[in-house]
C-alpha cells in the first residue's frame, strides 16, 4: 500500500515488526524478552509518590537526577551519560548522530533487526558482516573502511557474548571508527564495555531498563560514552524531543538503578532458570546456542521451528520465530519464571510425543 501524500522515503521503508502482545492474560508469554519478575518495590513506591499535582509540569529536559544516578553506578561523569525514551530511541539518535557518513555502517548479518530499519529511515548505507558458523562475531572481519560499527553484545537473537578483551583489542587498532555496543542483555552474566569508555573516546555503550530492571512498560534507555559522542546525541535529541522521559519514568529509573540488591537477586534468578531451561531443552533433543542473555536460542533437528512455534501458540505458549536466512530453524525463548518454563516444557513434550506417535502410526500403515 502507498499513498500520494507520503514523503518519498515512506514507501521504501520496511518497518520493524515487534513481538506479539496478546490480549489474553492466560498466555505464557516468552516471546519478547520481558523480565518475568515485577519491578523493585522501591520503583513502584517512587512512581506512586510522583503521581501528584506536578504531573501538570514538564519533566526535567536533561534528566539530571537520573544522569547523576547512572554516573555514580558506572563511575563516570554526568556529561558521559545520555538518556532517552527507550534504548530504541537512543539507538535511533545514535544512527542519526554518529553513523550517518559517506562510508557504510557495519553490523552483523544476524542481529537486532531494527538496525537496517534505522538505516532505511535515515538513508544510511550499511553492510552486514556474516557471523561465524558458530554464530560468533569475528571483529577481524570489521577491519575494513566504514562509517561506524554497531553490534549487540550479547548478540540478539543468539545470546552469544563477545569477550570485552577482544573489543578492547579492536578499539586499540581502529580508533578512527565509532564503535557502538548495544548491551540490552548484558546484565545476565556478560561483561559490559563501560569500563573501556575512559580509555577509548570512540566507544559508545547503549543499555536499557526494559530487561534486567523490569521496566519495559516505562521505556527508558541510556548511552554511556565520551562527552563528545554524548554531545552529538544531545544535539539530535534536542532537535527532536526536548522532554523524552516523563516525570514517572525519571522517578522509576532512579529508584531502579539505586536498588542494586533487588536487581542482583532478580538477575541471579533468571540466570539460574536459563541454565535449568537449557538443560531441560537439551534433554528433549534441542540444540542450544550458549546464551548470556535472558533468552535461549534453540533448534531441533527432528522438528521444524515454524511448526513448533505454531503448535506452542495453539497451546497458549508464545515464543519468537524469525523466518530469516541462517536462523529459520531456531526459536528464541525468553526465560520466564520456573512455572512458565515448566509450562513451555510440558507443551513441548506433548508436541514431540504427538509427532512421535503420528510418525509411528504412519509407519504401521
Amino acid at each position: 500500500m502507498t499513498s500520494k501524500y507520503w514523503s518519498p522515503v515512506v514507501s521504501k521503508l520496511t518497518p520493524y515488526v515487534a513481538g506479539e502482545q496478546p490480549l489474553n492474560p492466560g498466555v505464557v508469554k516468552l516471546n519478547t524478552n520481558e523480565n518475568p519478575y515485577p519491578p523493585s518495590p522501591r520503583v513502584l513506591e517512587s512512581i506512586a509518590q510522583s503521581t501528584g499535582d506536578e504531573l501538570r509540569l514538564y519533566p526535567d529536559p536533561n534528566s539530571q537526577k537520573l544522569k547523576r544516578a547512572l554516573a555514580h553506578h558506572f563511575e563516570l561523569a554526568n556529561d558521559q551519560i545520555f538518556v532517552g525514551n527507550s534504548s530504541d530511541e537512543v539507538l535511533a539518535h545514535v544512527f542519526q548522530a554518529l553513523l550517518k557518513h559517506d562510508l557504510p555502517t557495519l553490523f552483523p548479518d544476524v542481529t537486532y533487526s531494527f538496525y537496517p530499519v534505522y538505516c532505511g529511515l535515515y538513508g544510511i548505507q550499511y553492510k552486514t558482516i556474516p557471523l561465524t558458523a558458530s554464530f560468533e562475531i569475528d571483529l577481524d572481519d570489521y577491519a575494513i573502511p566504514n562509517g561506524g560499527i554497531i553490534f549487540a553484545n550479547p548478540n540478539a537473537p543468539t545470546g552469544v557474548q563477545l569477550d570485552t578483551d577482544l573489543i578492547e583489542h579492536f578499539l586499540k587498532r581502529h580508533s578512527e571508527s565509532v564503535v557502538v555496543i548495544d548491551e540490552a542483555y548484558v546484565d545476565f552474566g556478560a561483561e559490559s564495555a563501560a569500563r573501556l569508555i575512559d580509555r577509548y573516546p570512540n566507544v559508545l555503550v547503549v543499555q536499557t531498563f526494559s530487561k534486567s530492571r523490569s521496566l519495559a512498560g516505562m521505556r527508558i534507555g541510556f548511552a554511556l560514552g565520551n562527552k563528545d559522542l554524548i554531545e552529538g546525541l544531545e544535539r539530535v535529541k534536542n532537535s527532536f524531543n526536548s522532554y523524552p522521559l516523563s516525570r514517572l519514568a525519571n522517578a522509576a529509573a532512579v529508584a531502579a538503578i539505586e536498588d542494586r540488591e533487588y536487581f542482583e537477586a532478580v538477575t541471579r534468578n533468571i540466570v539460574r532458570s536459563r541454565e535449568e531451561l537449557s538443560a531441560a531443552l537439551r534433554a528433549l533433543g534441542f540444540q542450544i546456542i550458549p546464551s548470556m542473555a535472558n533468552f535461549v536460542f534453540a533448534s531441533h533437528s527432528g522438528h521444524d521451528a515454524g511448526f513448533l512455534y505454531c503448535r506452542l501458540k495453539e497451546q497458549g505458549v508464545l515464543v519468537r520465530h524469525f523466518s530469516l536466512p541462517r536462523i529459520e530453524q531456531f526459536l528464541r525463548i525468553t526465560v520466564g519464571t520456573p512455572e512458565q518454563c515448566e509450562s513451555l516444557l510440558l507443551a513441548l513434550k506433548a508436541i514431540c510425543l504427538d509427532e512421535c506417535c503420528s510418525a509411528t502410526l504412519q509407519g504401521e500403515k
